[in-house]
């Protein structure tokens, strides 16, 4: 096996790497590279002639430009699209100086298989296409033209359970240092002690020196605050041998440090600096959170002291119309959606996410469940991970936790999903060396692993298997016998030692806007209901449980947001989220919201265009965190109707309350009424103790008038990292969205942008998602703009046979970018 190293990551809001001329330089590849999908022979070597090749820009999914295909070898796993074999290649130039550094080209994440070479020099072969990995170029890379070749080989299918995505799909980096420098991943930052007048920050710096000489330096470590303030510093000698490294461990006291939390994600910064003779030849600066996390087996988990219910979503890695490949500033969006919906935790299912999505979590104030496997040596698919297990598991498991145990975001690892080890006799010996390396090189987070076999007929989980885990994850929890009713209260009985997580659960899945009956399969149009009640009402009874038991660390629903794959024709993507693909919240988004948040919220639903269904009766439900709800058609009162949790006993003596008392009126977490269907205003007004503090309105929509365009950013940076989303709706001539119209939508992009993405949310919608014509769903749309390298403006018009066309226009600004392109490099 070649050497094979992995990469450091960092995004936007923080700099790794400086770039002055006496230390490092961290440089982006993503520019400028040439692409063919033929697997040609011969295209390794320098001499190939690739002038014929498509031109584009990293990162790059080649199977979402594709189209949906029932035949497809990757099936609903993949969600029907294509992927063989592609080949990447790109030229650039370095100069004479560079060559006397170290240098490395660092991979972000490509899916999957793939061979990197070097002016014809094969660099090594790494078949996970999740993580991160680097390759050292020292070597091979010569003064003037550098030609970097990749070939990735997704042909095997199929190999995953969902959509993975094809090619370079996460970001390149170029990294330079000096011969004596900071490894990769060369910092781990813990804060053992972290209270509120005082921190203790520990730091251990891998150093390397590749000199043919042994050097003294002096090592200066430096707490930045997040103003860029210095807070504290320390320095220390050291003296390494030629060709060898050094591990050095200093501490740092900060006094009353501004902590990380959710409420507050404050973020610091470690400095190392290696000085050499009074200067310094290499720097790096390491964003990290001062944070104390417990977990307990009555109190669960407590941050800062302070208990902490997770109130978690899972997420796939996909962003919908884009793939895998996905820009920063989609999953700003996406966060903030889920925050709003007042989720504070993710679990990252069930692989290695990109590095800027943990930089987010970190700065957006997430709890992150962070998982490495979905499967060990039991595979689940024939090309699937389990076929590299033996040979790289440990390899990529060390590479995982280095990369990124310095986030504050990560509060436990998880070592796999599912696994199919957990209900064998033996199963618990592939567990372990697993655990021993978190426990190694990360002994200040617990681990765990969701199993789905817990007390299950067909083969439960094995005790020794779960009593080796620091925290024992379940896997839908309700799902056997008289745990429908009990959930964790059996085992927590049983074996009072453990702490309990639910890794993965139940949520109210659906596709947004569609209210009948049946199945997501096999629609009956003869029903019409706001949601499907029983799993409306296990949602419900599980969150009350976890919320009223202290010793469930939270909850991980499945899932916080719509993913391509792991669906079934017509189908391709599963529905099983709170939020579409487009990032539209559907209805079961505002049960959590009504749950999991306290400003006054009410979500009234389903829509209120039945025609032709006049007099009959629709049931009409309310998601909300007021006590009461009165419901009104047009002007007419259909009662008040309330909902109390946790309810409140006496305080002070009997028939006492602290708080006015809630005449209730259902046990359930919404509220239902039953309303023949007349066309009007139906209006849901809240109280909380008396007083009205909200209210909604669903309106009888008219025909299809216009289409109307709005979006989330009027002005954008001119850098690839940086989208608009561009929101299409299907208006009445009063503006009020159609909430069953299915328009066919033009849309016209000119000036400095580009369309890299357009989806309305449907399932069953083969539209290609590259795209620049579709229907809308359910009176939604959205397309995904993405500046180009110049500043200037980008129209966008949409257009409608019959229907009012709409334009708008978003300002690219020049972008003030943390990193410098290799191009950029003085030669």
């Amino acid at each position: 096996m070649k050497k094979l190293f992995l990469c450091l990551v960092l995004v936007s809001g923080f700099i790794l790497c400086t770039a002055t001329p006496n230390n490092r330089q961290r440089l982006l590849m993503d520019i400028n590279w040439r692409f063919s999908q033929t697997d040609t022979v011969g295209a390794a070597k320098t001499d190939f002639n690739d002038s014929k090749w498509r031109t584009l820009n990293l990162p790059h999914d080649w199977s979402i430009e594709k189209e949906f295909t029932e035949k497809e070898t990757t099936g609903g796993g993949g969600g029907y699209l294509p992927t063989g074999v592609g080949w990447y290649r790109k030229h650039f130039t370095l100069s004479k100086s560079v060559t006397e550094k170290n240098v490395w080209i660092e991979f972000d994440g490509v899916y999957q298989n793939s061979d990197v070479w070097i002016n014809g020099h094969h660099l090594g072969h790494y078949p996970n296409g999740y993580m991160s990995f680097y390759y050292d170029l020292t070597a091979y890379i010569k003064s003037g033209e550098n030609i970097i070749v990749v070939r990735v080989d997704n042909s095997r299918q199929p190999n995953t359970r969902w959509y993975s995505g094809s090619g370079i799909y996460r970001h390149v980096w170029l990294t330079l240092v000096d011969q004596l420098h900071v490894a990769h991943w060369g910092t781990y930052i813990t804060t053992p002690v972290a209270d509120s007048s005082t921190a203790t920050v520990s730091a251990k710096t891998i150093i390397g020196n590749n000199y043919k000489t042994s050097n003294d330096f002096l090592v200066r470590s430096t707490v930045l605050d997040s103003k860029g303030n210095e807070v504290s510093k320390t320095e220390s000698s050291i003296s390494i041998e030629s060709n060898k490294g050094a591990e050095l461990t200093q501490r740092l006291t900060v006094s009353t440090p501004s902590r990380w939390s959710i409420e507050t994600p404050n973020m610091y910064s470690l400095r190392v600096q290696i000085i050499d003779r009074g200067k310094v030849i290499d720097e790096v600066a390491t964003p990290f959170g001062i944070r104390d996390i417990k977990y307990d087996v009555v109190k669960g988990f407590l941050l800062n002291g302070k208990r902490v219910k997770m109130r978690g979503v899972c997420l796939h890695h996909d962003a919908g119309s884009v793939g895998a490949a996905v820009p920063e500033a989609m999953w700003v969006r996406r966060l903030k959606i889920l925050k709003e919906m007042g989720c504070n935790a993710i679990r990252t299912s069930h692989n290695p996410v990109a590095p800027e999505f943990l930089d987010l979590c970190d700065r957006m104030g997430f709890l992150v469940q962070d998982e490495i496997f979905d499967e060990w040596k039991a595979g689940k698919v024939k090309y699937g991970y389990s076929n590299y297990f033996d040979n790289w598991s440990q390899h990529d498991l060390v590479n995982f936790i280095h990369r990124d145990r310095n986030h504050p975001s990560v509060v436990m690892w998880s070592a796999g999903n599912e696994i199919g080890e957990q209900k064998q006799e033996t199963g618990h010996e592939i567990l372990k060396p697993l655990i021993e390396t978190f426990h190694r090189e990360d002994a200040t987070r617990p681990v765990t692993t969701g199993n789905d076999n817990i007390a299950a007929d067909n083969g439960s989980a094995k005790l020794p298997f779960l009593q080796m885990l620091d925290i024992v994850g379940y896997n839908y929890v309700d799902r056997w016998h008289e745990r429908r009713e009990l959930f964790y209260d059996i085992d927590h009985h049983d074996h009072p030692e453990w702490k309990m997580v639910g890794t993965e659960s139940v949520s109210i899945s659906g596709v947004r806007g569609n209210y009948h009956g049946g199945s997501f399969y096999k629609v009956d149009s003869s029903v019409i209901r706001p949601a499907h009640l029983p799993s409306v009402i296990r949602a419900e009874q599980l969150w009350k449980f976890v919320a009223a038991h202290d010793y469930v660390i939270g909850d991980f629903m499945w899932t916080g947001i719509d993913y391509l794959g792991e669906a079934r024709w017509p189908n391709k993507n599963a529905s099983s989220g709170v939020i579409d693909l487009c990032g539209f919240p559907k209805d079961a988004y505002y049960f959590y919201q009504s749950q999991w948040t306290e400003k006054p919220m009410i979500h009234l639903f389903p829509h209120w265009n039945w025609t032709g269904k006049e007099g009959k009766v629709i049931p009409v439900m309310v998601f909300t965190n007021c006590d009461t709800v009165e419901l009104f058609l047009n002007g007419r009162s259909f009662g008040k109707k309330s909902l109390e949790f946790p309810r409140q006993g006496n305080s002070g003596g009997w028939n006492k309350y602290d708080r006015p008392q809630i005449n209730i009126t259902t046990g359930d977490l919404h509220l239902l009424w039953d309303v023949p269907y007349e066309p009007g205003t139906l209006k849901a007004v809240g109280r909380k103790e008396g007083k009205v503090v909200c209210e909604e309105a669903v309106r009888t929509a008219g025909m299809p008038a216009a289409v109307r365009l709005s979006t989330d950013r009027n002005s954008i940076n001119a850098d690839a990292s940086d989208v608009a989303h561009v929101k299409i709706e299907v208006v009445d001539a009063n503006g009020n969205v159609v909430p069953v119209a299915k328009n066919q939508i033009q849309l016209s992009v000119e000036g400095e942008g580009s369309l890299i993405g357009f989806d309305n949310g449907n399932p069953a919608d083969h539209t290609s998602m590259k795209s620049n014509s579709r229907k809308v769903f359910n009176g939604l749309a959205l397309a995904v703009i993405q500046p180009k390298n110049q500043p200037g403006g980008i129209h966008i018009k949409a257009s409608s046979p019959g229907l009012k066309e709409s334009i708008i226009e978003i300002i690219t600004q020049k972008s003030v970018s943390a990193f410098t392109k290799v191009e950029e490099l003085k030669k």
